[in-house]
């Protein structure tokens, strides 16, 4: 069937048919926000077909220019143009397949069940997709990260005449993202850290789904980011390709400092009734507005999905042929690299392939017996250098408490990450928790094994990055510390009760809490072989007891999430006793004073009840025997969810209010974590 004949020049046909793409499915889908891909369609064109360096033949090329769509409802934006440019589909095993990511079936099934096409753009699911953003701000949060990671990679692998690393990360962000506290957070280190490789496009079209942002929103957004120490220019027409392409230009000949592009667009641009309101943002134009607005764009009224010949090859022969180019320089300059620089470029290759290097674990501590101990946020710290050394792309750090959180990487070389010094190992967050959680998954979506660092109480400030880690399936480390009541003094405003059991609710985290310092080294055994999903390392501010292996059982049993540390003669025990990090050498202390009274006692160390659940039913009934009923758990955080383990006979001492102010021990004693309470729980649950 011939196609009709549309009387506009390329660009404007591309343009066109972006925003038609988006408006069709859309509409079939009877759900979704076609506002923005309307306004924005120019600004992604003219981006992706003049300056974007990016092969769609292979969208995992480690020196690709990174696209992030922060302003992820306008997912449709997205879609059409990974579609129109021909973008390559990408294996579990990393491979690059014939097959598109996007084709026209997955356009046609936007926002249904196992779509490639969800409502906001995944980037497990979508090859293509560089992260999971709908979460206003968090695409911002993570494009910082991938800044950072840029500028890392280039200071530690470029060598004279070998540039491999030179990416530069474009984000397109809303009002929402602007307000959003993450947003702010990222902008302002960015800003202090100088990362030039860095451009946000700032959709200025002055609308919340809510109606004007001048209801809630007036501040200057320019003064604000000249304020944070970025470049700032504007574009007065988001259809003016001229103007947008010089705006780009700018960003590119900027070399010190990233740049804000703020664009005057208007939602669903070129709706002749709708162009000023917010009700194309949020909902479906509906069968007569789409009518008018194809009409609008000189497109005919009845086609649906229409993509009009010369579309194609226009993409193919503007971001297809320059980055294709491009990567073939890079692929041969590699070649050349390897044979000059074997080490570097084999530690490239496992990076980019998600491997460790040969002897990643060596030399890690083994602790000797100590009944006074250390904190596990000390062993975490001494274990963390090890690996970081064995490890030459571990980079990370904390929100200003990393002598608190025990992770400054200190050993020869490490180094600082600073503006204009990117060569370091420790980055410094400062006090932005949320976007240290972005910025880190950033990090992690560029290959770098990456590390986050607070005290527990203050995960509630990254959750939203950490739950959207999680639902990535990406290998970030979020290390927290002071996780208890037993960080004594500073109280119930820095005293976590509800964190461990919120996170062990969330789908595909894995939480660590260790129980003494080997049980930290092998917690980490655990995670750096984790490659599809984040870890929540929970470590204690007060020494605890270092127990003695030859006397207990092996800390290797932490890779099943829960084991058997001491046992009843035989292995026939009448009563358990279970806790995770802290309280397990309180256990060990009740499981001593009740075997000299003739009680046979099991003591299991739980530090993950995500790793236990995943074991076989017969290791799991080996660990806890289902004709054990007489149970205690004990646990300084909230009681919720240990029913599971204890069942309806045992008993669950643990918090049921927030902590107190006061020094360690005198807390301990007020909310019953004692050897006397122990012992006492124990005997109740045995009836004596």
């Amino acid at each position: 069937m011939s196609q009709p004949k549309i009387q506009l020049d390329l660009d404007q046909l591309s343009i066109n048919t972006i925003r038609t793409l988006a408006i069709d499915a859309v509409q079939l889908a009877n759900s979704g926000h076609p506002g923005a891909p309307m306004g924005l369609a120019p600004v992604v064109y003219s981006l992706w077909q003049r300056f974007l360096r990016y092969d769609p033949q292979d969208p995992t090329w480690p020196d690709r220019d990174r696209f992030v769509l922060s302003a992820g409802h306008a997912s449709m934006l997205l879609y059409a143009t990974l579609h129109l440019a021909g973008v390559r589909a990408v294996n579990a095993r990393n491979e690059v397949l014939n097959d598109l990511a996007v084709p026209m079936e997955e356009i046609k099934r936007f926002r249904q069940i196992d779509s490639k096409t969800p409502g906001h753009p995944e980037s497990h699911i979508t090859s293509g997709v560089e992260t999971t953003t709908g979460p206003l701000g968090q695409g911002a949060g993570n494009s910082v990260g991938m800044a950072i990671a840029g500028k890392w990679l280039a200071e530690n692998f470029n060598q004279p005449g070998f540039e491999l690393f030179n990416y530069n990360v474009y984000a397109i962000c809303g009002d929402g993202d602007l307000m959003e506290g993450v947003g702010c957070e990222a902008a302002s280190l960015a800003g202090h850290l100088k990362l030039s490789n860095l451009c946000w496009i700032y959709d200025n079209n002055r609308v919340t789904l809510d109606g004007p942002a001048a209801w809630s929103f007036s501040e200057d957004v320019m003064t604000r980011f000249v304020g944070y120490g970025w470049n700032v220019t504007r574009v007065a027409d988001a259809n003016d390709l001229h103007v947008l392409a010089r705006a780009y230009e700018t960003f590119l000949k900027t070399p010190d400092r990233p740049t804000l592009i703020v664009v005057d667009s208007h939602i669903g641009y070129g709706s002749p009734h709708k162009q000023d309101s917010s009700d194309a943002h949020g909902e479906p134009l509906g069968e007569a507005e789409v009518r008018l607005v194809k009409r609008n764009y000189g497109w005919p009224e009845d086609a649906k999905f229409l993509v009009p010949d010369g579309v194609y090859e226009q993409f193919k022969n503007g971001v297809g042929k320059r980055g294709g180019e491009a990567h073939a320089a890079w692929v041969a300059k590699f070649a050349e690299y390897k044979k000059q620089f074997p080490l570097l470029a084999e530690q490239l290759s496992r990076m980019q392939n998600g491997q460790l290097p040969e002897g990643w674990d060596k030399d890690l501590p083994v602790f000797p017996a100590d009944s006074k101990g250390m904190a596990t946020r000390d062993s975490s710290g001494k274990t963390l250098n090890v690996l970081a050394r064995n490890i030459p792309w571990m980079v990370g750090g904390s929100a200003d408490l990393a002598h608190s959180n025990k992770t400054n990487l200190t050993f020869d070389g490490a180094g600082d990450f600073f503006a204009g010094q990117y060569r370091g190992r420790n980055v410094h967050f400062g006090v932005r928790e949320h976007a240290m959680g972005a910025i880190v998954n950033g990090m992690t979506l560029s290959k770098l094994r990456s590390f986050s660092a607070t005290f527990f109480n203050f995960s509630d400030y990254m959750r939203p990055s950490m739950r959207l880690g999680a639902l990535m399936e990406i290998p970030a480390l979020y290390i927290f510390t002071h996780d208890s009541i037993g960080l004594g003094e500073d109280g119930p405003t820095h005293q976590p009760i509800e964190q461990l059991a919120s996170l062990r609710a969330m789908p595909n985290m894995l939480v660590l809490r260790p129980g003494d310092a080997n049980e930290v080294v092998e917690a980490y055994r655990v995670i750096m072989r984790r490659t599809h999903g984040p870890v929540s390392l929970v470590l204690t501010r007060q020494a605890i007891p270092t127990l003695d292996r030859s006397k207990y059982a092996s800390a290797s049993g932490v890779a099943k999430g829960a084991y058997v540390l001491a046992d009843a003669s035989g292995g026939k025990p009448e009563l358990i006793l279970m806790a995770s990090g802290s309280e397990v050498s309180l256990c060990v202390a009740a499981f001593e004073k009740l075997t000299a009274g003739g009680v046979k006692v099991r003591v299991v160390s739980m530090p993950s009840w995500e790793l236990f659940e995943r074991q076989e039913a017969a290791y799991k009934e080996s660990v806890l025997p289902a004709n054990v009923t007489a149970r205690v758990s004990v646990e300084m955080a909230s009681t919720f969810g240990w029913e599971r383990y204890v069942g309806p006979k045992g008993k669950i001492i643990g918090m049921r209010t927030f902590g107190a102010s006061a020094p360690l021990k005198d807390v301990l004693k007020k909310f019953g974590f004692e050897l006397d309470n122990v012992v006492a729980a124990a005997k109740e649950v045995l009836g004596k």
